[in-house]
Parts: C-alpha cells; sequence; structure tokens
C-alpha cells in the first residue's frame, strides 16, 4: 500500500514538477507516466514497460527532481498559459494513480 500522505507538484511551461521524494514514493524505478483526464481531474499513472509509451519522467536535477514534458497534453486541456501554480496531490490505491483535482485552477 502506498501513503497517501497529501503532497504537491507544481504546472509551469507546459511541465508538471515532481520532486524526488514524490518520485521515490509513487514512481521508484519507472521512467514514464501516463497523463489522464477523469472529469476535473488530472491522473498521473504509472508505466511499467517503456514500450507501452507515456511521457518520460525526465531528471531535472541532482537531488532527484523530475518533470514531466507534456506542453500538448496540457495545451488540449487548456492549461498551457497559466503562470506556475502548485497543486496538491494524493495517491489512490484503487486506481494506482496519483489524482489531482484541478476544478479549482
Amino acid at each position: 500500500m502506498k501513503d497517501t500522505t497529501p503532497c504537491t507538484v507544481t504546472l509551469a511551461r507546459g511541465g508538471l514538477y515532481l520532486s524526488r521524494q514524490i518520485c521515490e514514493r509513487y514512481f521508484a524505478g519507472l521512467e514514464t507516466v501516463i497523463l489522464l483526464w477523469r472529469g476535473e481531474d488530472l491522473w498521473i499513472m504509472p508505466v511499467r514497460h517503456a514500450a507501452a509509451g507515456g511521457y518520460l519522467l525526465k531528471r531535472r536535477n541532482r537531488l532527484g527532481d523530475r518533470l514531466i514534458h507534456a506542453p500538448d497534453f496540457l495545451r488540449e486541456h487548456g492549461f498551457d498559459d497559466l503562470s506556475e501554480r502548485e497543486f496538491s496531490v494524493r495517491w489512490d490505491d484503487t486506481h494506482a494513480a496519483l489524482i489531482a483535482e484541478l476544478a479549482n485552477l
């Protein structure tokens, strides 16, 4: 079972910025994720096999922070012109997804 403690992800410049701690907690050993839009929620889901596709978890710095560069996906859902924003995410064990409720952004 994953830790369900709420944490924060940053949306800026066409990407989602995740801390090393988030990546270690929810995406340890993985290099790709899938982004899905479900209603008003953004789901970030782990991909176990890179051949399945998805977005790369690009390493940003020596600390191990990561970036999901997804300007096309974000633009498609109306998030192309936002200034930097932080939002809370929570892990959902039932769906094996990190979920951001974006209704208030």
